[in-house]
């Protein structure tokens, strides 16, 4: 019992000690609430990196019912190209959109408000269902762990509900703190895997015995359902890429300094300042962060289906998850070893459940943009000293627990609507990408940008549906219906009384309430201003329509201020300049007040009529 305590202290205490702290100096510097590198990974990956957990025992569950599992390397294939494509778009658009904000701003400034706002209102569902199906997900593994998988479902709902409530908790203590402690558990993820894979290696040349196969459906007999098949299998394992938008749309919360490799390599490796312009600054931050994306869904899930195969286990073989599976075997080499594979599984529970964070951060970011654009109402912005938005963690923290009552806390009937919404973003990234570059430059580097972008276009489309189609058994279908729920219902807020902004009531939200300025400000103001001219539009549209029946009805607003151009925004950068929008509050400003009250004005004397 030494060998296994002694080696998991080992591994806390390293972990602890190499986790990111936020001092009062850095926040004084910085601004509160602001992260560095290491945070970054923590809040921003710990949703991809906790897919370690389930993604591949999905894919493998799709297929070896059916006695298909050798063909899981197709997949696989599929889903390193999608990572591999995806991680480099949003690599790319942090040099495009170096101040965040995701695919909503590049859906603003290429492809018009009205699909802006679509990507606003889907990735709102997307991360409340992110926070639903990895609280559940860790409720499935805990009562797992004491073979009670099927008790009855009020305990997983009470068990998911608290996890909710604990990173909620957790969330709105700052982002310093929660760093810290994600990060912790993080590292002690990536030490214990390190040991297991070393665990399955030495397995394999142990001749270790696989299990009995088992084939429990019948294999397909027709090409066509065998592709469906795969392509399940594809889209079951891709459920963790939001942490890309996330990241993009979070840039926000991230210091403006480099990174300590960067700072390292400029001193000693100068012959490579193009790598680390690359990397400098929280664009680099950002970068290093998606970077992992390229390679960490492939080459993780390449290694689990090879050693799923090679010892023949799966999700539900001997009462345990795929990776639980291979964490029993990898741990037996160790004396003692079933200590660490239950510590193992412990964690599983714990980092599925803090797999929400990123929700919670990317929900901050977008939440408050969404109530200066007039798609949800002002008293939701509130932004503690710590540089928390703790209403709109609050009002995720309490739908999520509601969704999780509606699917009776079965994670299998939350899992269609979690992860198909965010490649409708990713899709609108593509697109304004392409736009980008197809203004932006001319000859063989235009043709390539538009190449490559169209081609991510047109993967992200294909995946949007094929989430839908591969998930459609389970209830996929019903996302067709729940999107269109969600742009109808974000349309009618942003038409109605609720969604007026005037340009007192945007500079309030942004500036005074929100606390953001400097360029990420002047962005928002831009696209609260055209959002407004795009509700004023929609309005005079609707009035005209119902003019053809002889129904009169004038327009109550005078149209909005006008939001100008993207790029004379973006030059508002000065020490001391003046905002378009500043600008504009001053023309709009009452004239002072005189006592007798506004002086009559005369005509010049001098002037006969």
């Amino acid at each position: 019992m030494v060998v296994p305590i002694l080696l998991l202290l080992a591994i806390s205490f390293v972990a602890y000690k190499v986790a990111p702290r936020e001092s009062k100096e850095h926040a004084l510097v910085h601004g509160a609430g602001q992260i560095g590198l290491g945070a970054a990974v923590a809040l921003f990956g710990v949703d991809y990196f906790t897919s370690f957990y389930y993604a591949t025992g999905e894919l493998m569950s799709a297929l070896h019912p059916y006695g298909m599992q050798h063909y899981a390397f197709v997949p696989v294939v599929v889903i390193f190209v999608a990572n591999f494509v995806f991680g480099a778009l949003y690599m790319y658009s942090l040099g495009v959109f170096n101040e965040g904000g995701g695919s909503f701003t590049a859906a603003m400034r290429y492809l018009g408000p009205s699909l802006s706002l679509v990507v606003a209102v889907v990735l709102i569902q997307d991360y409340v269902f992110t926070i639903v199906v990895s609280t559940l997900s860790g409720a499935d593994q805990l009562l797992s762990i004491s073979n009670a998988a099927n008790i009855d479902w009020v305990w997983h709902f009470a068990i998911g509900a608290v996890l909710v409530g604990i990173t909620w908790f957790v969330t709105i203590r700052g982002r310093g703190e929660s760093a810290q402690l994600v990060f912790t558990f993080l590292a002690i993820f990536i030490m214990l895997t390190v040991v297991m894979f070393a665990g399955l290696v030495i397995a394999q040349n142990a001749h270790y015995s696989p299990a009995p196969t088992v084939i429990t459906q019948q294999p397909p007999t027709s090409v066509a359902t065998a592709l469906y098949h795969m392509l399940t299998a594809s889209m079951k394992g891709l459920v963790a890429l939001s942490g890309l938008e996330a990241m993009s749309n979070g840039l926000q919360f991230l210091i403006e300094d480099d990174a300590s490799f960067v700072k390292w390599g400029r001193k000693h490796l100068s012959r490579l300042n193009r790598l680390w312009n690359f990397y400098s600054g929280k664009a680099g931050i950002g970068r290093v962060v998606q970077t992992s994306f390229l390679f960490y869904g492939g080459l993780t899930t390449l290694a689990l289906t090879i050693f799923s195969l090679s010892f023949n286990v799966f999700d539900g073989t001997s009462g345990r998850s795929l990776v639980g599976n291979l964490a029993f075997i990898g741990f037996s080499f160790i004396p003692q070893g079933e200590i660490v594979f239950w510590a193992y599984q412990i964690l599983a529970v714990i980092l599925l459940s803090f797999a929400s964070m990123t929700a919670y951060q990317d929900l901050q970011s977008m939440a408050w943009r969404n109530v200066a654009i007039g798609e949800i109402p002002e008293v939701v912005v509130y932004r503690n000293p710590s540089g928390t938005f703790t209403r709109p963690v609050t009002a995720a923290a309490i739908a999520a627990i509601v969704v999780q009552f509606l699917v009776q806390g079965r994670t299998t009937l939350a899992v269609p609507y979690y992860g198909v919404g965010v490649f409708l973003p990713i899709m609108a990234m593509s697109l304004a990408i392409r736009k980008h570059i197809q203004t932006s430059f001319t000859g063989s580097k235009r043709f390539w940008g538009m190449a490559a972008s169209t081609f991510s276009a047109a993967l992200a489309a294909f995946i949007f549906v094929g989430q839908i189609v591969g998930k459609w058994e389970e209830g996929g279908w019903v996302v067709l219906i729940s999107l269109t729920v969600l742009v109808l219902m974000a349309h009618a807020i942003l038409v109605s009384p609720l969604g007026y902004r005037n340009a007192k009531s945007i500079h309030r939200i942004i500036r005074d309430k929100s606390r953001v300025q400097g360029p990420m400000g002047n962005i928002v103001e831009w696209q609260s201003l055209r959002t407004q001219e795009y509700r004023y539009n929609l309005l005079a549209n609707i009035s005209r329509f119902w003019e053809l029946f002889g129904v009169r009805r004038p327009l109550r607003y005078e149209p909005p201020a006008p939001a100008g151009d993207y790029e004379e925004i973006m030059h508002v950068e000065e020490k001391g300049a003046r905002t378009l929008l500043d600008q504009y509050l001053d023309t709009q400003a009452e004239p002072e007040a005189h006592l007798g009250g506004k002086p009559i004005e005369t005509a010049d004397p001098d002037t006969h009529e």
